[in-house]
């Protein structure tokens, strides 16, 4: 395996609406972020910050509430570009892989990078894992995090929608995914009776 690979478990939480119907020219924006990143089965750093959004720089009740974030935490936050700088700084470490839980981040990063006319800042492969847990365990629906890696018997990491515990928490859930992957692509070791014909010896014995 490349030495120089890296995973990089990312998560994100965005603005919200008052309700449920978007005001006009409102679009969902990156308010919190939480990385993990990992190389050879070890995370060897992790990154958290809020991030100012600029569209909309006022949260709603619904999601302050929702998220439970102030809006002295974002405004105190980094901003959009200054989030994009250090996602690009990513590219310099080695040859990545973005896993997500769900496709709405990558979704969402693409969109404010469009907003803000900024190139699109991660390469490499991208990995939805709420859709290979969903094809592993033949799901008809796509399972939330902790709801997945409660069915595994264990909890998430710290609290729901925190962005860094949600990306700790999807990579737990990676490495229980990839144990079982492995563990079911091992060949079954033969028994005897696989090995040999019994009847044939049997018969034998018979005569």
């Amino acid at each position: 395996m490349d030495t120089d690979h890296q995973l990089i478990f990312i998560d994100f939480e965005f603005t919200m609406p008052e309700g449920k119907a978007q005001s006009k020219g409102f679009y969902p924006e990156i308010i919190e972020v939480g990385i993990v990143i990992v190389k050879k089965q070890e995370i060897i750093r992790t990154y958290s910050s809020f991030v100012k959004p600029s569209n909309n720089p006022l949260l709603t009740s619904r999601c302050k509430s929702f998220l439970n974030i102030s809006q002295d935490q974002v405004d105190l936050g980094i901003t959009f570009v200054e989030f994009i700088s250090y996602l690009n700084e990513l590219n310099q470490y080695g040859n990545n892989t973005v896993v997500t839980w769900g496709n709405m981040d990558m979704k969402v990063l693409k969109l404010n990078c469009e907003k803000q006319h900024l190139p699109f800042p991660l390469t490499g492969k991208m990995r939805d894992l709420s859709l290979e847990y969903k094809k592993f365990f033949g799901d008809r629906n796509q399972t939330g995090l902790w709801k997945a890696v409660e069915e595994y018997g264990k909890k998430g990491v710290g609290s729901h929608h925190r962005a860094l515990d949600d990306a700790l928490t999807t990579y737990n859930i990676f490495k229980l995914v990839e144990n079982d992957k492995r563990y079911l692509s091992r060949p079954v070791p033969t028994t005897i009776g696989d090995r040999i014909d019994l009847s044939k010896v049997m018969s034998k014995f018979a005569t």
